[in-house]
């Protein structure tokens, strides 16, 4: 039992005296000699009680009253009904309850000994301010609204949180204001109502104790466990306020609630329509007992008949309320998944709208005949809103697909959305004012280019070295395979074909060439192929070598994929890290003025950023924003050269890079081919900023046969003195910050075919390997040795 509450509006005085006056005048009208009979011994009794008269302030006295508070308020609760009302008196606001009916001692009593009866969402600070609330309407007879149900959770037996609804009587209360209380005008509500989080000000104008409680109160409690759980299902499904797996498990708490089932399992299976297949959500945390841990299976295989009949055709309940005896029956996937799971009895229910299965929502028990057919039907007042919600997840999922290939198959960006929504109104308007309507080419005039490359050094030579081990070791295994063959079977034919790989073996030793793949999958298909099915018959050893031969082969080319597998992944994933890094940075870019963006992936990952007023919507623009976006491009393609050597430490292979960036001063126009779905330079003199692009990091130093872009070093191209100025004052600012170190090189280029009078910088990088340590820097060299 709770103590009373020491900050409180009241002092609170338990008493009775409100029952006793009821009785007394009852006794003096009543003409039944029997009832009157009865009072006048039951206030004879009492008044060897004068406390529960006068009131007293110990909640212990409670206990020692038990007896004749029992009997004086026998009327409010009749021992009739007392296992079937859930009743109690209690002190308001305090959770102290006694006098309690049958029923709900048992409630208490299957909580179990450590549980402590509360209001649901009500703190010290709330139940302050409505027990002045309490005080302004009974004492004062200011019209407050204060219509909120109030709830106290208790958990039964089996650990199932119940909800009960909390109906509360106080018509025998009376409250008496002390001397020293401050009177409360209108002008006092007024303030109090427009400031009710102010518990300050409420304790300013209803000070602690400045009020007399006296008397009790009557507590009616309903069991609304399932109206409770819908309508928190309700918010649940219907607000995205907490991630995904907390949804699912709350969902499963409130199935448990509704079934008073405490191990019920949810689980749900996507229907494919268009496939004809059952698929699992998204969300990898979510439990599908008809595909289990499969991705996909046809829905022919997955259910039996019947149940394909009930869901996907009539889109009603299907239930099996004894897996046991359905196995028997069937061998589908849901059955063997119902063993493996140990669920004895399930319920499918249908996730429809407008006749068209979405998914399948699934109850399973561990108990037989838990889940049936009659229970099934407390699934009908939820369903509606589960169906909302899958059908709304699923049209964000769409447009997250839709959003997916815009920005990976399209080159629509977002900074120029704008432009495209205009032109996209037009032409509805057009087409639905006659019918007729064209999509117009967008362009951007006066846009400042900016471009810059991270590549993989020699990635042509990495490739080809790969393929050309993989096909000797492949030619070594099968060599190996045949000698041992040959042992044991002295064949002409194995002879012949060993002289064939040898010759190869000889042939790819000296030089790779664009034949050598080609010619050895000739020879594999038309040699070595049937040679292996007629070995696979031979003994036990040469079949065991054959087959472990055949598992290293990729099964679409026929051919060893190792050492050219180690390269595609390392390739794959320093290209999906410098895409994704250089993604995340560039909405921090973004906020620095609103350009054009897209990059994509060849042996390293390249970038083009276009910047002017004609890409902002109603926005000045000032050469500072363009100014800021080249220090940002210059530091950014630093921080993704110092990405690409941490991720060496674990990539199966070792490669270099080398970085560049292309300075243009000049203005230009760009256009949106609608045929081509992309964003290209317009007219003559701006393409040839197109050809410098595609050559630049071809050319070499004048003078020289080095290439402008080496590895270990950072290569800023340009035609302008300005740009030299400029761009040596963005490397000095970086040195200082550790990105650069001191050797800088200003370079002149060899003229390349319609490209003359180009000069570069040339700086070299400075590299932290450690993430959790940036200060600690390298230069090139001492990079690799720390790699090694």
């Amino acid at each position: 039992m709770m103590k009373q509450l020491k900050d409180f509006p009241f002092d609170i005085h338990i008493s009775f005296h409100k029952v006793i006056e009821q009785y007394e005048k009852e006794v003096k009208e009543i003409e039944s000699s029997i009832s009157k009979e009865y009072m006048e011994n039951m206030l004879k009794y009492i008044s060897d009680y004068p406390e529960l008269t006068e009131g007293f302030e110990d909640p212990k006295l409670l206990k020692k009253f038990k007896e004749p508070i029992k009997i004086l308020l026998d009327d409010l609760f009749p021992s009739i009904l007392t296992n079937n009302e859930i009743k109690a008196a209690a002190v308001p606001f305090h959770n102290i309850l006694f006098n309690s009916s049958k029923r709900l001692t048992q409630i208490l009593e299957n909580a179990g000994d450590n549980f402590e009866i509360s209001f649901r969402n009500m703190n010290e600070e709330l139940i302050y301010i409505f027990a002045c609330i309490q005080i302004l309407r009974q004492y004062y007879n200011y019209e407050v609204d204060i219509s909120r149900p109030m709830y106290y959770d208790i958990p039964d037996k089996e650990g199932i949180k119940r909800h009960y609804r909390i109906a509360m009587n106080a018509d025998f209360v009376e409250i008496f204001k002390k001397d020293d209380a401050p009177e409360i005008t209108q002008k006092d509500v007024d303030v109090l109502l427009q400031n009710v989080d102010d518990l300050e000000l409420w304790k300013e104008k209803i000070p602690p104790n400045s009020y007399i409680f006296k008397g009790f109160t009557i507590v009616n409690l309903t069991d609304v466990t399932i109206d409770d759980a819908i309508s928190e299902l309700k918010t649940t499904l219907l607000f995205e306020e907490v991630n995904e797996a907390e949804e699912l498990q709350k969902l499963q708490e409130i199935f448990r609630s509704i079934y008073k089932i405490s191990d019920l399992q949810v689980g749900f299976t996507v229907f494919n329509r268009r496939d004809m297949v059952f698929e699992r959500m998204e969300n990898e945390s979510a439990k599908s007992f008809i595909l289990d841990e499969k991705m996909v299976n046809d829905c022919d295989t997955g259910i039996c008949e019947q149940g394909f009949q009930k869901l996907i055709d009539d889109n009603s309940y299907f239930t099996i309320s004894n897996v046991d005896n359905y196995i028997k029956d069937n061998n589908n996937l849901l059955a063997k998944n119902l063993k493996k799971n140990s669920v004895k009895s399930c319920l499918l229910a249908p996730i429809a709208k407008n006749g068209k299965l979405l998914g399948i929502l699934e109850l399973a028990s561990e108990r037989k005949n838990e889940l049936n057919s009659i229970n099934a039907i407390k699934l009908d007042d939820i369903l509606p809103y589960i169906i909302t919600t899958v059908e709304r997840n699923r049209n964000d999922f769409e447009n997250r697909v839709k959003a997916v290939i815009q920005s990976e198959c399209t080159s629509i960006h977002p900074s120029v959305l704008w432009v495209f929504e205009k032109e996209a109104k037009k032409f509805i308007k057009d087409l639905d004012k006659d019918g007729l309507a064209s999509f117009k080419d967008i362009s951007f005039k006066d846009v400042y280019p900016l471009y810059g490359q991270i590549d993989i050094v020699a990635s042509s030579e990495a490739r080809n070295d790969a393929i050309k081990k993989d096909l000797l070791d492949q030619l070594e295994i099968i060599l190996d395979i045949i000698r041992k063959a040959y042992d044991i079977e002295e064949l002409p034919i194995y002879d012949q074909v060993k002289y064939r790989i040898s010759d190869f073996k000889e042939e790819l030793q000296n030089k790779l060439n664009a034949s050598s793949e080609q010619k050895v999958f000739n020879l594999l298909k038309k040699e070595v192929n049937p040679l292996m099915s007629h070995l696979k018959k031979q003994s036990k050893d040469i079949r065991e070598l054959v087959e472990e031969y055949t598992e290293m082969l990729n099964p679409e080319t026929g051919l060893v994929y190792n050492h050219r597998k180690k390269y595609d992944e390392t390739v794959q994933q320093i290209n999906r890290t410098m895409s994704r890094y250089i993604d995340k940075k560039q909405v921090q870019a973004q906020g620095i003025y609103p350009h054009y963006f897209e990059r994509y992936k060849t042996d390293g990952v390249d970038h083009n950023m276009y910047i002017g007023a004609s890409m902002a919507n109603k926005r000045p623009f000032n050469k500072v924003y363009l100014f800021n976006l080249r220090l940002w491009q210059l530091s950014t393609m630093c921080e993704m050269e110092n990405r690409f050597y941490q991720l060496q430490e674990n990539t199966p292979i070792k490669l270099e890079a080398a970085s560049l960036i292309l300075v243009y001063n000049s203005t230009m126009s760009i256009r949106y081919r609608m045929d081509e779905k992309k964003f290209d330079v317009d007219g003559t003199y701006n393409a040839r900023y197109e050809i410098i692009k595609k050559r630049i990091d071809k050319a070499f130093v004048k003078g020289t046969e080095e290439r402008v872009t080496q590895k270990g070093k950072m290569t800023i191209v340009y035609s302008q003195s300005s740009d030299e100025r400029e761009y040596l004052q963005y490397v000095q600012y970086l040195q200082a910050k550790n990105y650069f170190g001191e050797d800088i090189e200003l370079l002149d280029l060899e003229d390349v075919q319609g490209v003359v009078g180009l000069k570069a910088i040339r700086v070299n990088v400075l590299y932290s390997p450690d993430r959790n340590h940036p200060e600690n820097v390298f230069n090139y060299e001492d990079l690799m040795e720390e790699l090694q």
